[in-house]
């Protein structure tokens, strides 16, 4: 599970709805001060949220691009329903295909598209949908394919829990088996994140993590700048794994030193300054 330092998003941020045609999302909407450079969207990944964007938020604004961190269908403060089958990867890509367009970035070509984990998977799926809205894609410690099978076992634990307990219930055994600096140090809002998702978005998302075919050759196939970005050490997808996914792509490819499988929250100044000098590359 993702742990953001905090759940408070910085002053150039502010919490909202992006309405869109498949629905209303919850946002963290950072704007620059000056000149806008750009426009980012990112995806968040399994078992995640907007909040773990929030340490990006201040650099990602300041260096002029306009950064948009989104609750997928059923995350934490979107809404979502009981059916598993509203939460198929196609569906949602077909979200974040609607939520950028309602970002009116100026047009085609415009959204610097980043998915985390799962989200860099539903990412792919947007762009492989259509890539015209895209001016580029991250790929931040997401995989080729499948997760390693030491997360799919507990993948399947997870989802096997979900289908018999209440989320509450759920929460109360993962806790019990957190080592104690994690259980003294999340806090209560990590609590209430959780409570707040759909069991069946976990269950349906949890089987994409553990069935997803490589589609590697399908990404590198589009004229879309790709950057593999990860930590130093992944226990989701191994480096090595990542470092070939890169060069099958073709992509820019940056390792954030001390960080794991989310840089974002481990490494996030780092982190910011890997994804500027990208996007301004471009």
């Amino acid at each position: 599970m993702s742990r953001p330092h905090t759940f408070t998003p910085p002053p150039c941020a502010h919490a909202r709805q992006l309405r869109t045609p498949r629905g209303d999302f919850a946002v963290l909407d950072a704007s620059p001060s000056g000149a806008v450079r750009g426009t980012a969207l990112l995806l968040p990944g399994y078992t995640g949220s907007k909040e773990d964007f929030i340490a990006l938020l201040e650099p990602l604004s300041a260096a002029g691009y306009r950064t948009v961190a989104v609750d997928g269908r059923g995350q934490y403060e979107t809404e979502g329903t009981d059916r598993q089958e509203a939460y198929t990867q196609g569906e949602l890509a077909l979200d974040v295909l609607a939520q950028t367009a309602a970002l009116d970035a100026g047009g085609e070509g415009t959204v610097h598209l980043l998915g985390h984990s799962l989200g860099g998977q539903i990412a792919r799926a947007a762009v492989l949908r259509d890539a015209t809205p895209f001016r580029s894609l991250t790929l931040m410690s997401s995989g080729p394919a499948e997760v390693v099978e030491a997360q799919q076992l507990k993948v399947k634990v997870l989802s096997d829990a979900l289908a018999t307990l209440s989320m509450a219930e759920v929460w109360e055994a993962m806790r019990a088996l957190d080592p104690p600096q994690e259980a003294a140090t999340d806090g209560e809002a990590l609590r209430r994140r959780w409570l707040r998702h759909r069991p069946a978005q976990l269950i349906a998302t949890g089987r994409q993590l553990v069935t997803e075919p490589d589609r590697v050759a399908e990404l590198a196939a589009l004229p879309l700048p790709v950057h593999v970005l990860s930590g130093e050490r992944d226990d989701t997808w191994p480096v090595p794994l990542l470092d070939e996914m890169a060069r099958r792509l073709g992509a820019h490819r940056t390792r954030i030193t001390g960080a794991e499988h989310s840089p974002n929250t481990d490494r996030p100044e780092q982190t910011a300054a890997a994804l500027v000098a990208f996007w301004d590359s471009l």
